[in-house]
């Protein structure tokens, strides 16, 4: 690859740090330097710009690195924290915090801490890193930085005070549903019921093409129907409830409380309608079990006996292959087979590689266990475990490499 091109993705990538104008000439004969590095990080290896970058403050001495740390923060305590190696990462940028450096260069790297003390599930320490803010917050980073400031709030239990940040970015297109849901939810949770329904109800109605926006939507009016459901407000339930997409993440929790909702009215021929299309879905799905259950108990309130007999019938026998293979899985397990499921190469390939392993006939170890993988602190733990497997097999490489230069030098020397 040529170093032109390098520079070329160098540039790309480092843009938003050098936008300010600030930047010197002395800073670009030390930034070029850091192509390499930039041109991994740029395909998201991490581990490779890493190394490469420990290099170059190995090449260019401790005083020239530490002055390029402060100039340049974002770009190094970037590549640690996408690495998740987060003590580098935090030294990183609280070395941009504590430095010599303009306060919009400062702001943007507390917001950076911060964001990455709340995915670390700290915030207590993400409200303290906010609270140093200080002076013009970069444009980039305002909308997300309040919304930020809005969600450590809630963490902390600091609900009123969320609310009157949210209520601020309503018309903020970036943050579109998001914001109106997490503003629902706030309200609820500071005693507004009605104001809090109104919001969720919002961010259930908005109109988007955007994956993640639909996904907050039918989200929102998840959260919304099933609390009318839990109040026998059946009716407005129904409503909402049928608003989330059949194909969305939520759809079969959705299903199942929209059918419960016409079954709480006598409905049950229409009960039936949710129910049957969530009792063929992937049955080790809770809500799918529970729907297979229902079906048959609608069709006995109907009077159709003979085809609830069947129903239920259907259900023990699907149960039945259930409870063996749960056994299955808890065998597999124990033989450490799950672990080995994790790293294969070719699932790393597709961005839904969580939902299709419970799929793969010769992984039963994954079957039950999509809700726990699909949960935040499963999947840091999976990427630190992916990553001292690939350490482990670099460890590996590098041996045979040492080995040949070893001979080499033999060599040389006979």
């Amino acid at each position: 690859m040529s170093r032109f091109f390098v520079l070329l993705v160098f540039l790309l990538i480092a843009s938003p740090a050098l936008a300010d104008g600030n930047t010197t000439p002395e800073d670009m004969v030390y930034l070029y330097d850091y192509g390499d590095a930039l041109y991994f990080a740029n395909q998201g290896e991490w581990f490779e710009a890493i190394v490469r970058l420990d290099a170059q403050s190995g090449e260019i001495g401790e005083s020239e690195f530490e002055a390029l740390s402060l100039r340049s923060g974002r770009i190094v305590g970037g590549f640690e924290l996408n690495y998740r190696m987060s003590q580098r990462a935090g030294r990183a940028m609280t070395a941009v915090i504590e430095g010599a450096v303009q306060n919009d260069r400062r702001n943007d790297a507390v917001f950076r801490l911060a964001r990455m003390y709340m995915q670390k599930d700290q915030p207590e320490n993400a409200l303290r890193s906010v609270e140093r803010i200080r002076g013009p917050v970069p444009v980039a980073i305002r909308s997300d930085l309040a919304f930020l400031r809005a969600n450590i709030a809630m963490a902390n239990g600091r609900n009123a005070e969320a609310v009157t940040i949210l209520k601020d970015l309503q018309n903020d297109k970036s943050l579109a549903g998001f914001s109106s849901y997490n503003l629902g939810i706030a309200l609820l949770r500071n005693g507004d019921e009605q104001n809090g329904r109104e919001y969720l109800d919002r961010a259930g109605s908005i109109k988007s093409a955007d994956r993640a926006t639909q996904a907050i939507k039918d989200k929102a009016n998840l959260v919304l129907g099933e609390k009318l459901l839990s109040e026998n407000k059946f009716e407005a339930a129904k409503q909402v409830l049928d608003r989330v997409r059949l194909s969305g993440p939520f759809s079969n929790r959705a299903l199942l409380s929209s059918g419960w909702a016409d079954a709480s009215r006598e409905r049950f021929e229409h009960a039936l309608v949710p129910w049957s299309i969530l009792s063929e879905r992937e049955v080790t799905d809770p809500a799918v079990q529970e729907a297979m259950l229902a079906v048959p108990y609608a069709y006995g309130k109907l009077g159709v006996y003979s085809t609830a007999a069947l129903k239920y019938e259907t259900a023990l026998k699907a149960f039945d292959g259930e409870i063996g293979k749960l056994g299955t899985s808890i065998t597999s397990i124990k033989q450490g087979q799950f672990l080995k499921i994790l790293v294969r190469e070719e699932l790393k390939q597709d961005a839904n590689w969580v939902v299709k392993l419970r799929k793969l006939p010769d992984s039963p170890e994954t079957f039950y266990l999509l809700d726990l993988m699909a949960s935040h602190d499963f999947q840091e733990s999976l990427k630190n475990y992916l990553d001292l497997e690939q350490l482990r097999k670099k460890l590996e490489e590098w041996s045979g490499d040492l080995a040949a230069f070893e001979n080499i030098i033999r060599l040389r020397r006979a």
